[in-house]
């Protein structure tokens, strides 16, 4: 698997943000958090787009597309967000969606996010009929 550019990675012998089991590739939950606060603020828009950003940059270092992308699980802070979230994974997918899932959930890892995604997918299911 190639370097993805996904700011603080995880911590050693704790957690992967990618892994690849033979074509199918499993990504942990994404965030716009970093070292250097969270992009985006609080807009959780602009927070959505930075997070669809580093699943873009997980699912090619994993070989893949974002149209191999199989299935989303979405935690938000405030489930009035969702078309929010919505507008910005229409600016990253097309054609077949994903199969997705989207819950509220009351805090996430760091105070101030407000959307995490996790993704998972198999390299090349794109291109099957």
């Amino acid at each position: 698997m190639k370097a993805a550019t996904v700011p603080e990675p995880p911590r050693e012998k704790m957690f992967s943000n990618a892994r690849l089991q033979g074509q199918h590739f499993f990504l942990s939950g994404m965030h716009a958090g970093g070292s250097g606060g969270i992009v985006g603020g609080s807009d959780t828009y602009l927070q959505s787009r930075e997070t669809f950003r580093r699943i873009k940059e997980l699912t090619e270092a994993c070989g893949g597309t974002v149209d191999d992308i199989i299935t989303l699980r979405i935690y938000l802070t405030d489930i009035s967000d969702k078309a929010l979230v919505g507008k910005a994974r229409s600016e990253v997918f097309s054609g077949d969606f994903p199969c997705s899932t989207l819950v509220e959930v009351s805090r996430l890892v760091v105070d101030g996010l407000t959307v995490e995604i996790e993704a998972q997918g198999i390299i090349g299911a794109a291109h099957q009929d």
